[in-house]
Parts: structure tokens; C-alpha cells; sequence
């Protein structure tokens, strides 16, 4: 198991040497406190509305077959090349800094935050999520009220040439694929009222443990992939609604050492935008 997703313990002890991302409302960081020497980066401000999408199609990174990486329909998409280098600016990140992620909801924000650092070419090894969130992290650990105050940088975006994103009709072969796995991460409800044909259903929430906030112990999870056929030899190919909730389980299934993970960013929206079949029921 990798550092991807990383204990309190090991941030308190690199709050130094780290970058730290809370990635709540302003409301939240501001008013309720905040790891020390955070930097705020709401979830709304690194996804794209439609047009957004549309404007900046051809700045997203693509997939490994040479599909369009970013969708160009639906909420919760990548924000474009220039939006993100922004942001990072802003917030005083460079290229070169080590990142941890966090929110309050269990990771799916702080993952889709990651994910979209890796995506823009973050040196993944250097990019983590706080396993739990802040609410577990205030428990034992202490918080801020002060704003840290960082120098604008000039972050540089250089997506790789190859990223697990894929496309529509790549999603489309792989149903037909003995060798890969199609995962929906979405609730059992939106999966019965619709999903792509031949998907097994894996509810990110699944691999979380309410209590602690943050992931269950790794035998848990392999028992839960290991029900579904999720294996580590096949290939993973990952989809929900609007590429959040499919973030954080690809977060974890890096940690776990999967070595073949494939990230349907365009995800249901724009398979179902586009017409294509779905199946119902469980």
C-alpha cells in the first residue's frame, strides 16, 4: 500500500514541508477553522460549468486511446489549463510542491481536487489525500482560525501525454471487454434507474467507514472489490454522474496498487447526453 492516502498523524508531522488544500466553502474554512497553513480551494472553484467545458475543450488533457478527455457536458468537469493554473498561482503552489487534500466529506471533494492536480501533470507520487476529513481531524489535532498567507506563484500546467481518461466509445468497448471491469461508484438507486450495460456497482461510500471518516481497513475493501470482481489483474474502468464520486475511488484503488485503472471523465451525463443504451434495474 502506497502514501496516496495518508493518516493525520503523517501530516501533523509535515505541516512544514507540505502544502496543504482544504477544498470546503470559504464559509467552512473561514468560520469554522482549518488545518494549519492551509490554503482554501472550494470544490466550485476547479470544476467547469457547460460552457465552460465547451469553451476549453481542446486544452484538456487526453486519454490513452486519444479520446477527448474533458466533457464538454454537465457540472463537476475539469475547469481547463487556464482556470487551473490560476488557481494554483493564486493559492501560492508551485509544480514542485508536495500537496495534501482534505474536505469534510469523507474525501470525494479533496480526491476530485487531486485527481484534476494529476491530470494538469502534478507528479502524482506527490499529490495525497487525508484519510478522514476534517471533522476527524479536529478531534485530535489542532486547527486554525488565521489565514496563512502565501507569495502568488507561477504554477505551470503540463499535462502528460498519457492519462487514464477515456472517451465514449472507448467506455463503449470495454463492456464487451473479458479483460476489464466497468465500475458505476454511484448509489444503488441511481444505478438501478439506469447505467452503462454490463457495470457492477460500487458505492464510493462503500469503502469508507462512517465512524472514522475515513477508509475502512484495507482487508474490508479487498473483501468488498474482491465481491464485486474488481480484481487488481483486470482493468478498472471507472464512471458515475459527473466525475466526482469516481475521483475518490480511484484515489483509493491507486493506493491499493491497482495497476490499471482507466477514469471515464465524461462519465452518465454525457452518455446519456449522447444516446446511448442503459441498463435498469440491480
Amino acid at each position: 500500500m502506497s502514501d496516496i492516502v495518508v493518516p493525520a498523524e503523517w501530516v501533523a508531522d509535515r505541516l512544514d514541508e507540505v502544502r496543504i488544500v482544504d477544498t470546503r466553502d470559504a464559509w467552512e474554512f473561514d468560520g469554522i477553522g482549518h488545518i494549519p497553513g492551509a490554503v482554501n480551494v472550494p470544490f466550485d472553484s476547479f470544476r467547469a460549468d457547460e460552457h465552460a467545458a465547451e469553451d476549453d475543450t481542446e486544452s484538456e488533457p487526453g486519454g490513452p486511446e486519444g479520446d477527448a478527455g474533458g466533457a464538454t457536458t454537465g457540472q463537476g468537469m475539469l475547469p481547463g489549463a487556464e482556470v487551473f493554473t490560476e488557481i494554483m498561482s493564486e493559492a501560492g503552489i508551485t509544480a514542485d510542491d508536495r500537496i495534501v487534500a482534505y474536505d469534510d466529506t469523507h474525501g470525494v471533494f479533496a480526491a476530485r481536487f487531486l485527481v484534476t492536480a494529476g491530470l494538469y501533470g502534478h507528479d502524482p507520487e506527490r499529490l495525497h489525500l487525508l484519510d478522514g476529513d476534517f471533522s476527524a481531524w479536529r478531534l485530535d489535532h489542532e486547527t486554525a482560525s488565521e489565514v496563512a498567507d502565501f507569495d502568488r506563484s507561477e504554477y505551470v500546467v503540463d499535462p502528460p501525454a498519457e492519462t487514464p481518461l477515456v472517451g465514449i466509445d472507448a467506455v463503449a468497448a470495454a463492456t464487451d471487454d473479458p479483460d476489464t471491469v466497468v465500475v458505476d461508484t454511484r448509489e444503488g438507486w441511481e444505478f438501478e434507474e439506469g447505467h452503462i450495460p454490463g457495470a457492477v456497482r460500487l458505492d464510493w461510500r462503500e469503502l469508507v467507514d462512517d465512524e472514522t471518516r475515513g477508509l475502512r481497513p484495507r482487508e474490508e475493501i479487498e473483501s468488498i472489490l474482491d465481491e464485486r470482481g474488481i480484481a487488481p489483474d483486470k482493468r478498472v474502468l471507472l464512471y458515475c454522474n459527473t466525475a466526482r464520486r469516481i475521483s475518490h475511488t480511484y484515489t483509493v484503488l491507486r493506493h491499493l496498487g491497482y495497476p490499471d485503472l482507466a477514469f471515464y471523465e465524461g462519465s452518465l451525463t454525457e452518455w446519456k447526453a449522447d444516446g446511448r443504451n442503459l441498463e435498469t434495474g440491480a
